[in-house]
C-alpha cells in the first residue's frame, strides 16, 4: 500500500500504511469496492492515472488507510464494523464553494418559481400557492423566476402580481437574488411611492409617470420591503435548512461554503449540538457588520470545529448581469442609460477592507462587472498595504504606495503592471466570487495582491456573460490558474 498526501481541498483520502505491524486499527472498514481516492487528480500528484483502491479503513472521523481488501481487513479492530460494497463505486464527497442553503430551503417552502417559462406560468404558480394560505393578509414570498427565459424577456410588474395575489402582500426574488418584484400591497407596506428616493447602492424602477413598477434592485432597496416582512420562525428556518442539507447530500455534496443569515447560523449550531448536522459547513459573515460585532461572532464558535465553523467575510460590489445591476465601466448595449449599480464608494470600501484585514479576517467579494472587479482589486490592494508594516515590493506607477503610512490618495486606483518581487509574508487569501467581466489590466494586477489572490479568483461564466452583446465593452476570460501546493498532514 502506498503512502499518499492528504489534500483536503480535493477531499482526498488519508494515507495507507503498508506494514501490518504498524497499521492503525480501523473501527469501520468498507471493502470489496471500486473506490476513487482522489490521488492523481491534482496537478501536483505524480500519478499518470487516478488512484483506485478496494478498501478504506476508518478510525473515529478519519480515513486512516486505503488499499486492497485483504490489506485493510488485516488492520480491523476486534469489534470493527465491516461493510461489503459488492464492487460499488465510491469517492470523496464534493465541496460546493458557493451556496445559500437557507434561501434555497425557504424557496422550497414558499412560492417556488424556479424554471417558470413565461409570465403566465409564474402567475399560475403564485395563484396556486396563494390558495394554500389561510390568512388573506399573509405575505406571499418565494422566487426563482428568470424573465430572460421567457419569450417576451420582459420584467414583471406589480400589476402582474396584483392580478393573482388578492389582498396578500407579495415579494418574489429573481433567480439571482439581486432584484425582486413587489405587488402594490407590498410597496404600500414599505411606504414606497413616487416620492421615495433610491437608497445608495439600490434602485426602484419607475414607469413614465414616476410610479414604482414593482421591480426593486439590490440589497439597500430590497431591504426597504424586507423590513416589513415577518421573519421566519426558528422551526421554519430549521425545516428549510434540513431540506437543503438533504438535497446536497443526495447529490454527493458533503461540504459547503455558505452565506446565510446569523439567525440561520444559530439554527445550524443547534443541529450540530444535537448531532443532526451531516453536512460540513463553512459559514461566511456579512462584511458590512462593525468590526467589533465581527470579532464577537468569530469568537463565539471554535474555528477548528471540523463540522461547522465561521469563514470569510462576504461583501457585494455589485449585482448581476441578468438583472442589469452588474457595475460596468460603460453602459449596457440594450440599456444605454444604465451602467449597473456599484454598492460602495471606493474610499469607504478601502477603509472597511483595511480595518477587517488588520483584524485578521479573510475577505471575499462578489464582483461581476468590470468596474466592480476593479473596485474589489483596489480594496484588496489597500487592505494588503494596511496589513504589511513595510513595503516588500513596488509596482510601476505606485512607487511607495505599499507603505501603509501614506495617505489614502497615494493608493493607485487604476490597473497597472507589477514588477517581479517577493510576496508579502502574510497570506491574505483575498477572494472574488464570479469575476465574469474584467478589465484588460485586471489579471496583471493579481500577482501584486496577496500570494493567494491569483489562485483564489473564481472565474464563473454565466449565461448572461456569454451573451456578449449585452455589455459594452466586453472583456471575458476563462483562465487556468497555477495549482496551489498543499502541505502534507
Amino acid at each position: 500500500m502506498k503512502t499518499t498526501a492528504l489534500l483536503s481541498v480535493l477531499g482526498v483520502l488519508s494515507p495507507s500504511i503498508a506494514h501490518a505491524q504498524r497499521c492503525p486499527l480501523a473501527d469501520t472498514i468498507y471493502y470489496n469496492g471500486n473506490i476513487l481516492t482522489g490521488v492523481g487528480l491534482h496537478p501536483v500528484d505524480d500519478h499518470s492515472t487516478p488512484q483506485r483502491v478496494q478498501a478504506i479503513g476508518i478510525t473515529g472521523d478519519r480515513i486512516v488507510l486505503t488499499g486492497t481488501s485483504a490489506e485493510v481487513l488485516q488492520c480491523a479492530a476486534p469489534k470493527a464494523q465491516k461493510i461489503d460494497l459488492h464492487s460499488a463505486f465510491a469517492m470523496p464527497g464534493f465541496n460546493d464553494a458557493h451556496t445559500h442553503i437557507a434561501d434555497a430551503g425557504l424557496q422550497r417552502l414558499s412560492a417556488n418559481l424556479d424554471g417558470v417559462t413565461s409570465l403566465a406560468e409564474m402567475q399560475s404558480r403564485i395563484a396556486a400557492y396563494a390558495k394554500t394560505l389561510d390568512d388573506p393578509h399573509t405575505w406571499i414570498l418565494g422566487g426563482g423566476w428568470d424573465h430572460t427565459k421567457w419569450p417576451t424577456k420582459t420584467l414583471p410588474t406589480r400589476q402582474d402580481l396584483d392580478a393573482v395575489t388578492g389582498s396578500h402582500p407579495a415579494f418574489l426574488y429573481r433567480v439571482d437574488g439581486h432584484i425582486a418584484i413587489a405587488n402594490t400591497a407590498a410597496l404600500q407596506a414599505a411606504g414606497i411611492d413616487e416620492n421615495t428616493p433610491d437608497p445608495p447602492g439600490g434602485h426602484i424602477d419607475r414607469d413614465a409617470d414616476s410610479h414604482p413598477t414593482g421591480i426593486i434592485r439590490e440589497g439597500p432597496a430590497v431591504s426597504l420591503v424586507e423590513k416589513q416582512i415577518p421573519p421566519p420562525s426558528t422551526d421554519v428556518r430549521r425545516k428549510a435548512l434540513e431540506l437543503s442539507i438533504q438535497d446536497a447530500l443526495a447529490h454527493g455534496v458533503t461540504s459547503v461554503q455558505d452565506f446565510s443569515t446569523w439567525d440561520d447560523w444559530l439554527v445550524l449550531e443547534s443541529l450540530e449540538r444535537e448531532n443532526k448536522l451531516p453536512l460540513r459547513i463553512a459559514e461566511w459573515i456579512d462584511f458590512n457588520l462593525p468590526v467589533a460585532v465581527l470579532e464577537q461572532r468569530r469568537a463565539s464558535h471554535d474555528f477548528n470545529d471540523p463540522i461547522l465553523h465561521l469563514g470569510m467575510l462576504k461583501g457585494f460590489m455589485d449585482g448581476s448581469l441578468g438583472s442589469r445591476t452588474a457595475a460596468m465601466e460603460a453602459p449596457y448595449n440594450d440599456e444605454p442609460g444604465n451602467s449597473g449599480i456599484p454598492r460602495f464608494e471606493q474610499d469607504n470600501l478601502n477603509q472597511m477592507a483595511s480595518e477587517r484585514t488588520i483584524a485578521g479576517f479573510q475577505l471575499g467579494f462578489h464582483a461581476i462587472g468590470d468596474r466592480a472587479n476593479d473596485m474589489a482589486l483596489n480594496a484588496f490592494q489597500a487592505a494588503q498595504q494596511a496589513g504589511i508594516p513595510e513595503p516588500e515590493f513596488l509596482c510601476e506607477g505606485n512607487e511607495r504606495a505599499a507603505n501603509r503610512k501614506l495617505p489614502p490618495d497615494a493608493l493607485v486606483t487604476t490597473p497597472y503592471p507589477c514588477h517581479a518581487a517577493p510576496f508579502a509574508p502574510s497570506e491574505f487569501r483575498f477572494r472574488i466570487e464570479h469575476a465574469q467581466v474584467v478589465s484588460p489590466g485586471a489579471f496583471e494586477r493579481l500577482p501584486c495582491i496577496g500570494r493567494s489572490a491569483p489562485r483564489r479568483i473564481m472565474i464563473a461564466p454565466g449565461k448572461s456573460a456569454r451573451r456578449s452583446l449585452s455589455v459594452r465593452p466586453f472583456t471575458f476570460a476563462h483562465i487556468a490558474l497555477p495549482p496551489v501546493p498543499m502541505p502534507e498532514t
